[in-house]
């Protein structure tokens, strides 16, 4: 049986930006350090994924400080990094094919955001048979207005995505939780 891998998704500096509004989860960042540093400790794979933005103006794109990895989060030389231009870190990266090779099979979700690139990708590992877990204390996300024009906080947007996620695609766990599952091995 091999340690779950722990993906951190688009943890970069980026995401600190004050005008991506209200978010929920305050302490998201340092459950993912601790999870991170267990992972190290534990000698278990560890995906960074971050996002490159094909728009030139993104605080994302290529060249753009918002796009570095944020210091606390830094991906150590043996860490495995994934860059992505859509949400889903499964499209276009070779992510499956690295797991696969490797016999992965369990995967453990933080990052940002819950309801974008969190869901995606955790949609994909669980539509594609790993057994996923998505850290609803390790991941965060923003508020945003609805289809029919009601702004929903980022808890309330929060909540919903780990729901869409709950039993289908994933197992939504606390980080203390995630901790025990890399203990089992």
């Amino acid at each position: 049986m091999t340690h779950p891998t722990l993906i951190i998704i688009d943890m970069q500096r980026g995401m600190l930006d004050p005008a991506a509004g209200e978010r929920n989860n305050p302490q998201a960042p340092l459950r993912m350090a601790e999870l991170l540093q267990a992972w190290r400790l534990a000698a278990a794979p560890v995906v960074h994924v971050r996002h490159i933005s094909r728009s030139a103006g993104s605080q994302f794109a290529p060249g753009q400080s918002g796009v570095e990895f944020q210091p606390a989060l830094q991906p150590l030389p043996r860490e495995h990094v994934v860059e992505k231009n859509v949400p889903d870190a499964f499209i276009h990266s070779g992510l499956e094919r690295w797991l696969r090779v490797r016999g992965i099979d369990s995967l453990v979700i933080v990052g940002v955001s819950t309801n974008n690139s969190v869901e995606a990708t955790a949609r994909s590992a669980g539509n594609l048979g790993f057994t996923t877990y998505v850290v609803a204390d390790g991941c965060f996300t923003f508020a945003k207005v609805d289809y029919q024009g009601v702004l929903r906080s980022a808890g309330e947007v929060h909540a919903m995505a780990l729901a869409n996620l709950q039993d289908e695609y994933a197992q939504v766990i606390e980080s203390q939780a995630a901790l025990a599952l890399l203990k089992q091995v």
